[in-house]
């Protein structure tokens, strides 16, 4: 089972909010979607879901477009949530995995295991209006998964989680992943695409700039950061050509270089100005190569 992309697009009006994504996403792997607050994410994860028709191309899973008749195969968590406030998180998970299929002793019977999980099985009879954000996002995930299914699309998953919830949702994800489930996600925090994702795209104003694997996209990258302490001043760095940019810090600092060779040039100018404790030539993290790309476009 593979999720295949060929070519979409997406047009309003005048204006491709998508315009010609293409990748392939293999049965049990992780993928990273990034780009800045209208780069397309979202569109194209409509696209997939089949709640939006491509103005060219196709999106397919399994080799067929997905459906109101497939819906128990995939699992969305759109990035604005969409629960009830008024209903209580046993009420509203019943109604949600009905409509996947499922029976309710089989519904309240992976609940309670998700809730024993997440370390809120008190939260079973409450109202979704009476939980705090964090916890509101674990329910929400819940009405993504509970019904085990073979795709699963998380939107900003991690968005305004607090440092604990986010690891334990985190976990859980790697877990689904690790039993077959078929995982793309987007995220504005580099750093969980980086841990997490094998392979990746990213996006600007709806078309690609980058894709591909992760670890070789960031060893054949040309840009590299170096770590310098020293027991002088080093501000002088940023004369030398090559240099895209200099962080200062207490004892030293951080270069961002365009490439190793820049950085071999630095370490002779270094070595004849006195002693040097740290230089470290490392690879780009994908935060430098998302800015470099994207051109200064962040999320919110």
């Amino acid at each position: 089972m593979t999720l295949e992309i060929n070519g979409i697009k997406k047009k309003f009006d005048e204006q491709y909010a998508v315009n010609g994504i293409s990748l392939k996403v293999e049965k049990g792997k992780m993928f990273g979607m990034l780009g800045a607050n209208g780069a397309g994410k979202t569109t194209t994860f409509r696209m997939i879901l089949g709640l939006l028709d491509p103005t060219e191309g196709s999106a397919l899973w399994d080799g067929e477009r997905m459906s109101y008749q497939r819906t128990r195969l995939v699992g969305y968590l759109p990035e604005e949530r969409g629960l009830f406030p008024k209903l209580t998180v046993k009420e509203q998970l019943i109604y949600l995995m009905k409509l996947k299929g499922m029976k309710t002793p089989e519904i309240v019977k992976e609940m309670r295991i998700w809730l024993d999980r997440f370390q809120v099985p008190e939260y079973e009879n409450k109202k979704l209006e009476e939980l705090s954000k964090g916890n509101q996002q674990k329910i929400q995930f819940m009405a993504s998964i509970l019904h085990r299914p073979e795709l699963l699309i998380l939107d900003e998953p991690f968005s305004g989680l607090d440092p604990v919830n986010s690891d334990m949702l985190k976990k859980a994800v790697l877990d689904l992943q690790r039993q077959g489930t078929t995982i793309v996600f987007s995220s504005h925090q580099m750093s969980n695409v980086e841990e997490m994702c094998e392979d990746l795209i990213m996006l600007k104003r709806g078309r690609p700039v980058l894709q591909g694997n992760l670890r070789e996209i960031k060893r054949s990258y040309g840009m590299k950061r170096i770590s310098i302490r020293a027991d002088y001043e080093l501000d002088f760095l940023e004369t030398i050509q090559g240099v895209l940019s200099f962080e200062k810090g207490r004892d030293g600092g951080l270069l961002h270089v365009e490439n190793e060779e820049v950085g071999e040039t630095i370490f002779h100018t270094l070595a004849e100005k006195g002693f040097v404790r740290k230089f470290e030539i490392e690879e780009p993290t994908l935060h430098d190569i998302f800015i470099d790309k994207v051109g200064g476009e962040t999320d919110e």
